[in-house]
C-alpha cells in the first residue's frame, strides 16, 4: 500500500531519494547499483519527505525499442510531465541469456532521448512481454526471476525495496495532498498469467490468435497481486491510474488482452466495484496502435461509472493499417498508428477536469476525451 502510516509514507519517499542516489553513483562512478542506468533525474530530488506536489500532467507510452531513434522523446519531454509511466516493452529483449538482456538495457540507457527523459522527469515503470523475455509470454518463461532482476537493476531500484522481496514488477505510488490525490498502480500482466487458448486451425474468428479461455482456474495476476491490488483500492485517492501492459477494455481483436481471461477480466472490474474505488482510468500499451476504448456505465460488466482504457503504443515502432479494427468500445472512428505518447491533464478545479490524449510525433493532439471527476464515481448505496 502506498498511504497510510506516516512511517511507511517516509520509507517509500526515503526508497525514491536512494533510487535516486543510486542512479547518480551509477552514471558517475559506475559502482554498487546499476551500471545501465540513465542519469539521474534531477526534478525528483524535489521530493519532499511528507507531501509530494499535485500531479498536472501525466504522461505515458509502451514499446520503445533500443536499437532505433527515439525523437519523439523530445515532444515528451517538451510537453512537461511530473510523471512518464513506462507501460511495457521498454527494450526488445527476447532472450533466455540474461548477459544479452542486460546488454538490450545498456544501449537503451545510452540512447540521447531517455538520458534527457530521465534527468527531467520521475518515472514508473511495469513490463510487457519483449522486456520480460518472449513474445507473449507468461508463467511459463524459464527465467523470469533472472528478467525481473535486470529490469529492477535498469530502474535502478535500491535493495531495500518490496519488490525486490516479492516476485512480478506489479508497484504502485500516490502523489499530491488530500484533495489532488493521484494514485498510480501499475500491474505486471506476466509474471503468473497462465498459458493463453488459441484458435483451432482452420476456426478463427478474430485478427489475433487467440481466443477467450475457457479454464476458470487460469490466472492474469496471480493470488498475492490480487490481493495486493484489493488492498491498494481501498487505498484514499481522488484519480487511480491503473497501468496494464496488455488492453482491458478491447478485446475483440483476439491478440493479447484481458478478454483472453474473461473471467479474470470480470474479477478486475468486480474488485473496483466492490472497493467502491473511484476516479479509475487504465493505461495500457503492447499493440502498436493508440486508442481510447470507453465501457458505458450500464455494460453488463461495467463499473457503474464510464470506465476508461487509453492505450498508447509505439513510441518507436509505428505499424501499418487503416485503424479500423474491431472495438464495439471505442470513442474515436478509428485507431492512432504512427508514432504516439498519452498524456492526462488535470485541471484541479473544484471538479476537477481530465483531458485524455494520445499525442504524435510533434506533441500534438491526435486522439482526445475530457470527463470530470464527478462522472467518474460510483453509483450510491442502494438503500436497505
Amino acid at each position: 500500500m502506498t498511504t497510510g502510516t506516516p512511517r511507511l509514507a517516509i520509507g517509500r519517499a526515503i526508497e525514491r531519494n536512494l533510487v535516486l542516489a543510486c542512479v547518480l553513483l551509477a552514471a558517475g562512478a559506475q559502482i554498487g547499483c546499476a551500471t545501465s542506468a540513465p542519469p539521474a533525474n534531477d526534478a525528483a530530488l524535489r521530493v519532499q519527505l511528507f507531501q509530494e506536489p499535485a500531479l498536472n500532467v501525466v504522461a505515458f507510452g509502451s514499446c520503445i525499442a533500443e536499437d532505433e531513434p527515439q525523437p519523439i522523446l523530445d515532444a515528451v519531454v517538451a510537453s512537461g510531465p511530473d510523471l512518464f509511466v513506462f507501460l511495457g516493452d521498454n527494450v526488445y529483449a527476447d532472450t533466455e541469456d540474461m548477459s544479452a538482456m542486460r546488454a538490450t538495457y545498456v544501449r537503451q540507457s545510452e540512447q540521447p532521448g531517455i538520458r534527457s527523459l530521465f534527468s527531467t522527469t520521475p518515472v514508473m515503470a511495469t513490463w510487457d512481454d519483449h522486456d520480460y523475455g518472449r513474445n507473449d509470454a507468461g508463467a511459463e518463461y524459464p527465467m523470469k526471476e533472472e528478467a525481473q532482476e535486470e529490469f529492477l537493476r535498469f530502474f535502478a531500484v535500491p535493495a531495500s525495496s518490496e519488490r525486490r522481496m516479492r516476485n512480478g514488477v506489479y508497484n504502485s505510488h500516490t502523489y499530491g495532498p488530500p484533495g489532488k490525490r493521484v494514485q498510480v498502480v501499475l500491474l505486471d500482466t506476466r509474471f503468473f498469467r497462465s498459458p493463453l487458448e488459441r484458435w483451432p486451425d482452420g476456426a478463427r474468428e478474430t485478427i489475433g490468435p487467440y481466443r477467450p479461455g475457457s479454464d476458470t482456474t487460469a490466472t492474469m495476476l496471480g493470488d498475492a497481486q490480487w490481493r495486493w491490488l484489493a488492498d491498494e483500492l481501498r487505498e484514499p485517492a481522488d484519480i487511480r491510474i491503473i497501468g496494464s501492459s496488455i488492453q482491458v477494455i478491447a478485446g475483440e481483436h483476439g491478440f493479447e488482452s484481458w478478454a483472453n481471461l474473461p473471467h479474470e477480466r470480470e474479477r478486475l472490474l468486480r474488485l473496483i466495484r466492490e472497493t467502491r474505488a473511484g476516479g479509475v482510468v487504465i493505461v495500457s500499451g503492447d499493440r502498436h496502435l493508440a486508442e481510447v476504448s470507453m465501457m458505458p456505465a450500464d455494460d453488463a460488466l461495467g463499473v457503474g461509472y464510464p470506465l476508461y482504457d487509453v492505450t498508447s503504443s509505439s513510441l518507436n515502432r509505428p505499424s501499418r493499417g487503416d485503424g479500423s479494427e474491431p472495438n464495439r468500445y471505442r470513442v474515436h472512428p478509428a485507431n492512432y498508428r504512427p508514432e504516439n505518447f498519452g498524456t492526462f491533464e488535470i485541471e484541479w478545479l473544484d471538479d476537477p477536469i481530465i483531458r485524455m490524449q494520445i499525442r504524435d510525433m510533434d506533441g500534438d493532439i491526435a486522439r482526445e476525451s475530457i470527463v470530470q471527476l464527478s462522472d467518474l464515481q460510483p453509483p450510491e448505496r442502494p438503500v436497505p
